[in-house]
Formats: structure tokens, C-alpha cells, sequence
């Protein structure tokens, strides 16, 4: 009895639906359709190459045995591809291969369909201040926004902590291409938003239109990388869309609150392909930066806020900027509103609401940590027995400056040193006096060490 592609198809289907869920059959198996049955192979045809892709990565066991079961051992199976790149041919060691075939329902012209990009306009460069933080990755956007796809940073993973401008960066990178190129389609969109876009498709059986629309994409970025963890359908989907657009050249740029190597809950071969390009981490900015940031966000109402105001602001908020953004907004609301000064003492109200602890005395303790971090030497060593020059010099400033801003004694300044006597304390006082009169580039470390020391816990 001769049997038709289409009844061959229907056994195999009867026996694969047994073997799933619902869900997984109507998902990747109805939208299947048999061909031709010649020589003991029976061609389908799928959708599209991630189907392909999907299917041989999860279902591969289930259609060997399916195949054995109806056509023998001498059975085979072939796919096509509905749309997809009359140039590529896939094949494998199963018995199984694909040949593309043109799709004669594709609209002309349909690849220069313009996608909404969801970036938002005011994140460019020109208002991404650069600094030593954020230097690297600035530089590769910059690099890959005059050549989307084309460089050796694709993908670009941008991550640091929360508040120091990754969505800024990528979102400049993607305003940048646009402006270069017009008629790019690129795509800005968070992880939580592409995860609900999977859930719909799933849901409403429109994967193959989501496929579609994201093969049209030629610069993705995907924002807060880290909240697929966990979603392994997600995963699955997002890997074969991050393979598609790879092999065919397109730009992908990825945000995360971490490196690639820590992140957890997402699978290896995800995380070896974020790692093909170039990954770039956003550090704190230094108080130069901070106070440069914070002026350009000023604009024209930097006027109005006293110098020193600023710096004790940017002294104070170290780890994010959205934060030294929200403490100058709430300073200029509450001046305005309340009729008040703009001042320290307000900004230190202000700060107070925003960090945890702001210090409200010093001691000789937070001294001591700020001149090692100046120093850039271990605390612990203000405290040892060491001769090095950097560390004695670090050691004798801490004690004068513990001798001007506290009310300590000289026994207490000294027992903070390794127990030093008051007699070494004096020696180490006169010592930085005498280094003031006589260096002026000493002179000048003590301004600043000063300084910070104000700006830290001074009112």
C-alpha cells in the first residue's frame, strides 16, 4: 500500500502529540506541514531556521524514534525552510538535513520595514560625560555606533551597578546608529518586556510573527541581561534569536548588573556567547567626574548653586548617579519651595535622606581611613611599625589632622597609631608644619586632604 507524505506525517504526529505536552505540540509541531515522501525520506517543512534550530535541539530523540517507528530503519527525514536565505543549507549526522526553499508568500521589500526603536532621544554622547569609569565602554560604543555589526565587539556587554549609566550608554549607542544610518531598524527593549513578548507568542501561537520581526532587527539591545535567570524557554528562545542575528551580522548590545561569570541561573552556552565580543564594566565614578556629571546635568541652573555646595554633594554620593542626580533636584525643590538658602546645611539634610549613614562627627578613626584611601595604602599600616616613606608620611598627616578637626588627646591620637607616645605625636605634628612651610607640593596634599575632610563630615 502506497502511503501519502501526508498520512506518513499524520502517524507521526499522532505519536509525537503523545509524547508532549499540549502546549509543546500546538507550539512546535502543528505549524509543521509534510511535503513529499521519495525514497524512503519524508520532507517537512518548517517555519523559519530558529524552528529548525528549536526542534533538532530538543525534539531530535523524539523524531528518530517517531521515524523508526513508522517508516523503518531505513527511514529518513528532511526538512525545508519556509523563510529563510535561499544560501544556507543545514545537514547532521542523523539522517536528518534541511534545504531552504523561497518562501512565495514574502512580501517584496519586507526587510526594509521600520521598527520602532524605543530609545529614548536625550541619552546620547554628547551628554554621557567620559571619565576614567566608564572609558572603555564608551569607546567601543563609539566604535561600534560608525559600524554596526562590523566590529570585534558584537556582542557588547556593558554591566555595572545599579545607577551608573548602562542604559544611558547603550541607549546612545543605539541614537548613534540611527543617526549614522537611518534606515536601520534598531531595537531597544528590557529583558522583562522580551520574556512577556515569548509568554504572548506561546500563548497565542504567533511565535512564527515574533520570529519574523526580530529577523528584521539589525541592532538589538537587550537591557538587564541578568533577569533571564530561571526562564529556561526564555533562554532557548533568546539563543537561537542571539544566533540568528550573529550569523548574519547584526549588531547585539546587552546590559547587565554583573560580569558574564557570575551570572547565575542562566545556562553556559548563553553564557559563552556573551563573552564573545567585548565586555565592559562601569566602575564608580571619581569625585572629578561626579562633579562634572553633576554640572552638565545642571545646564543652565548651575548658577544657582554655590561651588562648594556641589562638591559637598559630590563628596558625598559616590556609588550612583541617579542618586547625585535626585539629591540636586531635591536641594533646588526644597530651596524654592521653602524659601531657603541653598547652603551645606540643606544639602546635608537633603544627602541625609538619601544615604544610610551620613557621618555627623569625626573621629580619629575616619581620619585615618581617609588619608590611607588618599594614599592609596592599607589602613592597617597606619598602624604598624613600618618605615616605608609613603606610609609615614600618610601616618604623621593623619596625626595633624587628627590634632585640627578632633577634640582627641594626644595620647588617644597616638594609641590609634599603634600606641605611639604623645611625644611622637608632636614630633609627627611639627614635622607636616614644617613640610607646609617648606614644600609647596606638600602644602598642596594637605589643602586637599583638608578639604575632603570638610566636604566628609563637616556642616
Amino acid at each position: 500500500m502506497n502511503q501519502t507524505h501526508a498520512s506518513i506525517w499524520e502517524s507521526c504526529l499522532s505519536i509525537i502529540k503523545s509524547n508532549l505536552t499540549d502546549k509543546s505540540f500546538n507550539t512546535w509541531f502543528n505549524p509543521i506541514k509534510s511535503i513529499k515522501f521519495e525514497n524512503n525520506i519524508l520532507t517537512i517543512q518548517v517555519p523559519n531556521r530558529f524552528f529548525y534550530d528549536y526542534i533538532e535541539e530538543h525534539y531530535l530523540g523524539t523524531l528518530k524514534k517517531t521515524i523508526y517507528q513508522v517508516l523503518g530503519p531505513k527511514g529518513q527525514l528532511e526538512y525545508k525552510i519556509l523563510v529563510d536565505s535561499p544560501t544556507h543549507s543545514h545537514s547532521n549526522d542523523n539522517g536528518f538535513s534541511s534545504k531552504d526553499i523561497k518562501n512565495p508568500f514574502v512580501i517584496p521589500g519586507l526587510k526594509k520595514t521600520k521598527i520602532e526603536s524605543y530609545l529614548i532621544p536625550k541619552y546620547t554622547f554628547e551628554n554621557y560625560i567620559e571619565g576614567d569609569c566608564n572609558r572603555l565602554g564608551r569607546s567601543a560604543g563609539l566604535s561600534i555606533s560608525k559600524k554596526p555589526g562590523g566590529t570585534a565587539f558584537n556582542p557588547l556587554l556593558i554591566y555595572g551597578d545599579v545607577g551608573l549609566g548602562k542604559t544611558h550608554l547603550a541607549h546612545s549607542i543605539g541614537n548613534e546608529i540611527l543617526k549614522s544610518f537611518p534606515n536601520q531598524n534598531v531595537l531597544y527593549i528590557t529583558t522583562e518586556a522580551f520574556t512577556n513578548q515569548i509568554v504572548a507568542a506561546i500563548k497565542n501561537g504567533t511565535m512564527d510573527d515574533l520570529i519574523h520581526y526580530y529577523q528584521l532587527i539589525d541592532t538589538l539591545i537587550v537591557d538587564d541581561i541578568q533577569f533571564l535567570s530561571g526562564r529556561d524557554k526564555t533562554q532557548d528562545i533568546f539563543f537561537n534569536i542571539f544566533n540568528q542575528l550573529q550569523q548574519t551580522g547584526k549588531q547585539i548590545i546587552l546590559t547587565s548588573d554583573r560580569p558574564p561569570k557570575d551570572l547565575e541561573g542562566i545556562k553556559e552556552r548563553l553564557i559563552n556567547r556573551f563573552k564573545w565580543g567585548l565586555t565592559a564594566d562601569l566602575k564608580s565614578p571619581d569625585f572629578e567626574t561626579r562633579l562634572a556629571i553633576l554640572e552638565h546635568k545642571m545646564g543652565d541652573d548651575v548658577s544657582e548653586v554655590p561651588h562648594n555646595v556641589m562638591e559637598y554633594i559630590c563628596f558625598n554620593i559616590k556609588n550612583n548617579i541617579r542618586e547625585l542626580e535626585g539629591v540636586m533636584i531635591s536641594l533646588l525643590a526644597q530651596a524654592n519651595l521653602n524659601n531657603r538658602k541653598v547652603d551645606v546645611e540643606l544639602a546635608k539634610e537633603i544627602i541625609q535622606k538619601f544615604v544610610t549613614q551620613l557621618n555627623k562627627s569625626i573621629t580619629v578613626e575616619n581620619i585615618a581611613s581617609l588619608v590611607a584611601e588618599h594614599f592609596d595604602v592599607p589602613i592597617e599600616t597606619l598602624s604598624s611599625k613600618t618605615r616605608k616613606r609613603q606610609v609615614v608620611i600618610a601616618r604623621q598627616l593623619s596625626m595633624y589632622l587628627a590634632k585640627n578637626y578632633t577634640k582627641s588627646s594626644l595620647k588617644t591620637i597616638g594609641d590609634n597609631f599603634g600606641g605611639k607616645d604623645h611625644s611622637t605625636v608632636i614630633y609627627s605634628i611639627n614635622t607636616v608644619r614644617d613640610l607646609i612651610d617648606t614644600d609647596s607640593l606638600f602644602k598642596d596634599t594637605v589643602a586637599e586632604l583638608e578639604k575632603k575632610v570638610e566636604l566628609s563630615f563637616m556642616t
